[in-house]
């Protein structure tokens, strides 16, 4: 497939955006069950809140980049019924609204305690919010990656590591940007959301490799007969199917050799993952601010390679019928 940007930036700032909300409502949970006797300022909640809704809101405007009419883009909530695409349209600004409404909860100082538990744990209105929040956040992984694990035809991203593979890269890097946004605030989470970005960075490392491995073992279904039609025994190819190039030819082909891309999976490997892990690892040990920036962007720019590949190995089975100029 022929990856579009707008849907590359789309997907890995939404994902930072989500992973950092999940990573700064984990973190508050962390001192709700004592985990730690210290606790952090609403400002500081606020502030990682903010960040992530620019992510997010930066992800929607570049949303808008792919639409032929976007004056029309509310249609696509129309069909929630069936279409994971109007499913993430509708949570998407759900999970900006809860975004922003944890921001505000904290920033206002707005918690009055909920409801008290036998072991005398309490639940405020903020971490309830953040539960909330939290929640539209995994479901907006599941809507985003089930757009392309629902498309049958293409047999690289029809797989349950799609989803696997969305919601671990997202995570990871939110949680690298909790780790740099915390040390840089001076924040007793640093060290929680150190190790869990360290974690995460592997886990996503390990399962994308499964994914790359999982998809050279793909035999193709189809051949030159089904293409066609035509069930001759010996079918040659000698032009592409149209005298030029066509939306089919150019929005289906990504039309980089091969070895680039092979290139490209080794830079992403080593941009999106190991190296972060190193520096995320370094700046944990160390506790040096820019250790942790650097992992943080970094792994952004890796996270984008990553994503084109993703497209580009989309394999379309119309590709066997258009697959050469004359």
């Amino acid at each position: 497939m022929h990856p579009a940007f707008s849907v590359i930036f789309l997907t890995t700032l939404i994902g930072a955006g989500q992973g950092l909300l999940l990573a700064l409502v984990t973190g508050q949970w962390y001192f709700v069950i004592g985990a730690t006797p210290d606790q952090e300022s609403g400002a500081f909640y606020a502030g990682g809140a903010a960040i992530a809704e620019l992510l997010l809101v930066l992800g929607l405007v570049a949303s808008f980049f792919h639409l032929a009419n976007p004056q029309r883009a509310w249609r696509t909530a129309t069909r929630w019924r069936t279409s994971w695409l109007s499913r993430e349209v509708i949570v998407l600004p759900a999970v900006m609204g809860a975004t922003f409404l944890y921001g505000v909860v904290h920033w206002f100082g707005w918690t009055p305690v909920l409801w008290t538990f036998g072991n005398q744990k309490s639940l405020d209105l903020s971490m309830a919010v953040g539960f909330a929040a939290a929640g539209a956040a995994l479901a907006l992984f599941l809507c985003t990656a089930m757009i392309y694990a629902s498309v049958k035809f293409i047999r690289e991203w029809a797989s349950s590591w799609t989803v696997v593979n969305y919601t671990l890269m997202g995570l990871a890097s939110g949680f690298t940007i909790a780790a740099a946004y915390a040390s840089l605030a001076g924040s007793s989470l640093t060290e929680f959301f150190a190790g869990d970005a360290l974690a995460l960075t592997l886990a996503a490392m390990a399962a994308r490799i499964f994914q790359l491995w999982r998809n050279t073992r793909l035999k193709c279904r189809s051949s030159m007969k089904t293409a066609i039609g035509v069930h001759h025994g010996q079918i040659r190819q000698i032009s592409q199917g149209f005298l030029g190039g066509s939306y089919n030819t150019t929005e289906y082909r990504h039309g980089i050799g091969s070895e680039v891309v092979r290139g490209l999976v080794v830079l992403f490997l080593f941009l999106a993952f190991a190296l972060p892990a190193a520096l995320v690892a370094a700046g944990w040990a160390t506790g040096e601010h820019p250790m942790l920036l650097l992992a943080a962007l970094v792994q952004y720019v890796g996270l984008m390679v990553e994503r084109w590949v993703f497209f580009a190995q989309g394999n379309h089975v119309q590709n066997m019928y258009y697959q050469r100029m004359a």
